[in-house]
């Protein structure tokens, strides 16, 4: 198989193939994608927080750190509790220089490969002035301290940006490495890449399936949630589409693959996820542009900080200077905003991604947040978009052989309102007798069941008889079907779309967010009104083409309000791009819906445009919250730093514990519920 690469303008590989994500594990996470594939963000900013540590077991990653801390507890003691004769001079400097460098000697690398790309303002080289600097004017317990923290803290960054991927590793680990098919009714085992169309797959109960296909056994059950998120079963029948990740749950069942490996809507949805880091938010693109000049800045401050003084200042001490202008340079390094930031994002995808909700940028998280008007098509959105028999009204005929004669004539027609009658039976129909079958068009149908004269069709088939029936049911919005025996009215079934489960709960919590709801439909105006009502819209159109809902949704874009349109993601196309967000229902379903939509909801539940709204809001929240904390505490402490009334003790905390707290904070949205 081949597989074309995607390149920006400066030729810089874009997004790696499925097959290296897999295969690579060193790039299992999203670091390959609209970056260099050895850091998450080190390419905006040189702000390299993996590492290559992505194999390293976490006990290994932190032995420098323990190796560190362990020699400078003992120089420590050795200076203030428990003095030594032999601990001075040389001997003290190289003690502290071999606890330095476990810690230290791979930032300095880090800030020698920066300044070899060109990006000399790092974060790497103000740590290493920093902690070079104390050293220098004789403070090797802070020298040490700093670097030990400051890579404690990298450590934990690197920590919390795995936990922060584990969702989309794990849906990379959906698709299993090999299947079992049927060779001349023989199983056969071999690699999933190799499958072709047509293939029998045998799947056993606990396994999972490897390509998309069609259900060939009768019936089967399966566990969905990888895809949707949705841990209950999903009973499929025979030639039913079923998607690679999805676990058989009970005994054998058979599946012919209708997809290659790398067309299946698993992989589409893997690359979409992908390339979802490629769209950043206007915060997070601020934010590192704000980082490149901002760290040059405090470079020359810091040295403005040293020198200066000298000019005014009567009993000017250089080390003491020196010190101070560490110490600013400590706390104004830009780690807290440059790697939380991008989390909080991510995070918000790997959120939505564990709520069956693909995003496809972390510029959506922030345009959902700011909706106002979430605009609906009706059918696939709210209601099933399948015929079913609502109701059955029987008159002067028991409900059982209403039921039984209709079916049993519906079985001679191929109208879909037939077949939700003949599903309401349940096969009663075929305990009967049709014959002397004629259809009528536009009015339905006549025959005899069981030797009784049976109509089935529309008002207009009973005026056409001068059948005289219940005149209440003229004003009925939704489909009947009206029923006469032997040249009797006998009753009607009404015959409906069918709304979705979480349809209502879905608007409720659209309006508890103040956020208004307009459904739009080509159905008639008296059936979306019906739904409306049902469902305490606030607005319904019905009996309107494509090029009508455009219209609606440009008549509300002229109010200045933020719409998500919510459809199929097809026949909707023109509504999508003119919305600030497209939400495509049932994506799984479609491959033009996961090309076309900015959001896809894989499971068809409208609750789930409430959810994505609301992990918007959450995601915006954290990372505000972020950008406050981490200007708040560091403007404090540099003031501090400058005025001479702070120590790198507290430079530490402000650089390094801001950072931390800032990236638990971004975690958090993993843990919520939504």
């Amino acid at each position: 198989m081949t597989h074309k690469h995607k390149y920006d303008a400066n030729g810089k590989q874009l997004c790696c193939t499925l097959e290296e994500k897999v295969n690579k594990e060193t790039n299992i996470d999203i670091g390959c994608c609209a970056i260099d594939s050895k850091s998450e963000y080190s390419d905006d900013d040189g702000h390299d927080h993996d590492h290559s540590q992505q194999n390293e077991s976490t006990l290994r990653m932190f032995v420098p750190a323990i190796i560190s801390f362990t020699l400078l507890l003992i120089a420590i003691g050795f200076d203030n509790y428990f003095p030594q004769d032999w601990f001075t001079s040389w001997v003290r400097i190289i003690w502290y220089a071999i606890a330095y460098l476990p810690v230290g000697f791979p930032v300095m690398k880090e800030a020698l490969e920066s300044i070899r790309k060109g990006e000399i303002f790092s974060e790497f080289l103000l740590m290493c002035i920093a902690t070079i600097g104390a050293f220098a004017i004789g403070q090797y317990p802070e020298g040490v301290a700093v670097m030990l923290f400051y890579a404690i803290g990298e450590l934990f960054q690197t920590l919390a940006v795995k936990r922060a991927k584990a969702n989309i590793k794990s849906l990379l680990d959906q698709r299993p490495d090999t299947v079992t098919i049927l060779v001349n009714n023989e199983a056969k085992n071999i690699k999933a890449e190799n499958a072709k169309i047509g293939d029998i797959i045998q799947l056993k109960a606990g396994e999972k399936l490897g390509l998309d296909g069609k259900l060939v056994s009768e019936t089967a059950s399966f566990n969905t949630a990888a895809l949707t998120g949705e841990s209950k079963p999903d009973t499929k029948v025979k030639d039913e589409t079923v998607l690679a990740g999805m676990i058989n749950l009970n005994t054998i069942a058979l599946v012919q693959v209708t997809t290659a490996y790398t067309d299946s809507k698993l992989s589409k949805i893997l690359q979409m996820v992908q390339e979802a880091t490629a769209k950043k938010a206007p915060t997070e693109l601020f934010i590192r542009k704000f980082a490149k000049i901002y760290t040059p800045a405090v470079v020359f401050l810091a040295i403005a900080i040293c020198v200066l003084p000298m000019l005014f200042v009567d009993n000017y001490v250089f080390s003491d200077w020196l010190y101070r202008a560490l110490i600013f340079l400590v706390i104004s390094c830009p780690c807290a905003l440059v790697i939380s930031i991008p989390l909080g994002y991510f995070g918000g995808i790997g959120a939505a991604s564990k709520n069956g909700i693909l995003v496809k940028g972390s510029n959506f998280l922030d345009i959902m947040a700011a909706i106002q008007v979430v605009v609906m098509d009706k059918t696939g959105t709210l209601t099933k978009g399948v015929f079913k028999v609502q109701k059955v009204v029987a008159v002067n005929i028991s409900e059982a052989d209403l039921v039984k004669f209709t079916a049993a004539l519906e079985t001679k027609s191929t109208h879909p309102v037939g077949t939700a009658i003949i599903e309401y039976a349940k096969g009663t129909e075929k305990k009967a007798t049709v014959t002397d079958v004629e259809e009528i068009a536009g009015h339905g149908l006549k025959g005899k069941v069981d030797g009784n004269e049976i109509l089935a069709g529309n008002l207009k088939l009973m005026k056409k008889f001068n059948i005289s029936y219940d005149v209440q049911i003229d004003n009925t919005p939704f489909t009947i079907i009206v029923i006469a025996v032997n040249q009797k009215y006998a009753g009607y079934f009404l015959i409906a779309d069918e709304i979705k489960e979480d349809a209502k709960q879905a608007i409720q919590s659209l309006h508890k967010i103040n956020v208004k709801t307009v459904m739009l439909s080509g159905d008639k105006q008296a059936v979306v009104n019906a739904v409306a009502k049902e469902l305490n819209i606030d607005q319904a159109f019905g009996e309107l083409l494509p090029e009508n809902k455009v219209q609606k949704v440009e008549e509300l874009k002229l109010q200045n309000l933020k719409i998500a349109f919510v459809g199929d993601g097809v026949n909707d196309a023109p509504v999508v791009a003119l919305a600030d967000a497209g939400i495509a229902m049932g994506g799984l379903g479609s491959d033009a819906t996961i090309e076309t939509a900015d959001i896809v909801i894989q499971n068809d539940q409208p609750y789930k445009i409430y959810t994505a709204i609301n992990i918007g809001k959450k995601t915006k929240q954290i990372v505000y919250q972020n950008i406050g904390l981490a200007f708040a505490v560091k403007a404090i402490v540099l003031v501090l730093g400058a005025g001479g009334l702070a120590t790198m003790w507290e430079a530490v905390f402000a650089d390094v514990g801001v950072a931390l707290l800032a990236i638990l904070n971004a975690a958090r949205i993993q843990r919520m519920k939504f």
